[in-house]
């Protein structure tokens, strides 16, 4: 039999298939029910509120110097070196808990040369109460020590100079040169830090980022109170966890979003 050749093979040519209906082309996001999924608008970033202006800034230290035109700073003190103590004991502790203590420590050691004559251990029986008690009485040792050996025993009147004491930081330095030499320095502690904030007056990652922001916002004639009026406010008013929006004195200048009033 004769043997029977099959003819060459065509050469193939590549063939476009066409998706099957309801198929999803080539190239196309799948929706979780099979189909070509829908292409959407990327999220708007949220916008931040809108700064304040000088007017409602003053207005807003108007309402508080009406309201409190003399404020005072809640730590209980003698003289610059009581003062320096209280804040630097007041670090994680509440105004209310350090003045109990210093109530009978100020009486018997109101300078640094008889914070020494009173000593470290006896310091510590009279503040244990406080705390970071033992750290902290540390520092007053040692801080009184410099002030006495670089200082002749009296609280320097530069920042630089307060942050070079054991146990002082920038606030601590701004509290003592605010309210023991009347400079016009801004505090910033976790209640103006909230206050600065929530409120957005001037909103800041960092402390001092707030205390920079609050510098160049605040009219000069109310900048001697003005940290004192945010701490009254943050401790009384704008609360933590639960702020009596109610109450408020400037809640219509607030931009917080979730105010309740």
């Amino acid at each position: 039999m004769a043997k029977i050749t099959r003819s060459q093979r065509a050469s193939k040519t590549p063939v476009q298939k066409v998706p099957a209906k309801g198929a999803v082309a080539a190239g196309q996001p799948k929706s979780k029910t099979g189909g070509t999924a829908k292409k959407f608008p990327k999220a708007q970033k949220t916008r931040s509120p809108k700064p304040w202006t000088a007017k409602e800034v003053r207005e807003a230290f108007t309402r508080f110097q009406k309201a409190n035109p003399e404020p005072k700073g809640e730590l209980e003190h003698l003289n610059p070196y009581t003062l320096l103590v209280a804040v630097v004991l007041s670090a994680q502790a509440t105004d209310a808990g350090v003045n109990k203590a210093t109530r009978a420590l100020f009486p018997v050691a109101d300078t640094p040369q008889k914070m020494l004559a009173l000593g470290e251990e006896k310091l510590r029986d009279t503040i244990k109460t406080v705390g970071l008690y033992r750290t902290k009485a540390r520092n007053v040792i040692a801080l009184s020590e410099k002030l006495i050996r670089d200082f002749g025993g009296e609280v320097p009147r530069t920042r630089a100079e307060i942050e070079s004491l054991p146990g002082a930081g920038r606030k601590t330095a701004n509290v003592v040169l605010n309210m023991a030499f009347g400079e016009h320095t801004m505090a910033v502690d976790t209640h103006v830090f909230r206050v600065a904030n929530r409120t957005y007056l001037a909103a800041g990652k960092t402390p001092l980022e707030v205390e920079l922001g609050l510098e160049k916002i605040v009219p000069t004639e109310f900048m001697l109170h003005a940290h004192h009026w945010l701490i009254l406010h943050g401790r009384y008013t704008c609360l933590a966890r639960k702020p009596r929006c109610e109450v408020c004195l400037i809640n219509d200048l607030c931009r917080w979003p979730e105010k309740t009033a």
